[in-house]
């Protein structure tokens, strides 16, 4: 068997980078990991990372060149985007900037495809974390917790369509309803943030329930390079989603990550919280019980 070449993870925040490199590791891959300073988890040190600030583009480059790399996983959180305008970086750097700075302007998924051709004009394979980490995958149908009832499928195939409405505009990838109605869409502060909105909204009484009601929709944007910042879910959505009274979490199947899958799944069954994987044209009429 012909051993493939080394794979580089250039590395966010988070813990979701530190599963993408254990899982190639697991495949019998080298993995390079570059974790972007400021960024990264201080976890990745068991990795021997290089780390690499926005200014070290060239060595960033030659890095990978030097230990054979040709596929490269972008993964993980950046809390801000670079100001590389202001950045007095490396010569590889200084070069590539009039490209670099193409490349910030517009929404977030204009800037992951622009940064990801400029991996691909440096000769190596763009690949997503989905597959390097295939087991981190969600899968259709219920996955934990309680059945989904009647009403919670109704409110699943609603926020299902705002989130539908916000990925066509590059806004987010989530949103929640209540009752048969969106309470919440996920803008720039993300699904936590998300998630503790709709906790205030229950307890000023602007969101009326008896008892948990709800659901969390978390899919990929329609137009979304899935190689490139596919959403994820893990405990601490869960353990949000429960605090805000919902009853469950929806991702979509095939197209959303699940980190720490096991004790996600613990979680659900805990806090009676159901995980439930669907696809955007699911008849969830057909499915009610």
């Amino acid at each position: 068997m012909v051993k493939q070449a080394p794979i580089a993870v250039i590395a966010g925040g988070g813990d979701l980078p530190g599963l993408v490199i254990r899982s190639a590791m697991e495949q019998g891959r080298d993995v390079v990991t570059i974790a972007i300073k400021g960024e990264a988890d201080a976890s990745l040190s068991a990795f021997n990372p290089v780390e690499l600030g926005w200014g070290q583009i060239g060595k960033l480059f030659s890095t990978l060149k030097s230990n054979g790399v040709q596929d490269v996983v972008l993964i993980g959180a950046v809390r801000k985007r670079p100001d590389f305008t202001s950045i007095l970086g490396d010569f590889g750097t200084i070069w590539r900037l009039p490209r670099i700075i193409k490349a910030v302007v517009g929404g977030d998924d204009h800037l992951l495809v622009k940064v990801a051709g400029i991996f691909e004009r440096e000769g190596l394979h763009v690949v997503g974390a989905h597959e390097v980490a295939p087991g981190l995958v969600a899968s259709p149908g219920h996955v934990a917790g309680p059945t989904p009832d009647a009403k919670a499928l109704s409110d699943m195939k609603l926020a299902i369509e705002a989130v539908d409405a916000v990925g066509r505009l590059d806004i987010g990838q989530g949103a929640v309803a209540v009752g048969a109605r969106v309470v919440a869409v996920e803008g720039a502060e993300g699904t936590d943030a998300m998630l503790e909105r709709v906790a205030g909204l229950r307890a000023n009484g602007r969101v009326r329930s008896k008892g948990a009601a709800g659901v969390l929709v978390k899919c990929s944007k329609p137009q979304q390079d899935l190689r490139l910042d596919m959403p994820t879910v893990g405990p601490e959505t869960i353990q949000k989603a429960s605090d805000a009274q919902l009853k469950g979490v929806c991702v979509e199947a095939g197209r959303v990550l699940v980190a720490h899958r096991d004790e996600v799944e613990r979680l659900c069954d805990e806090l009676g919280v159901f995980l439930y994987g669907c696809t955007r044209d699911e008849d969830f009429e057909a499915g009610e019980r």
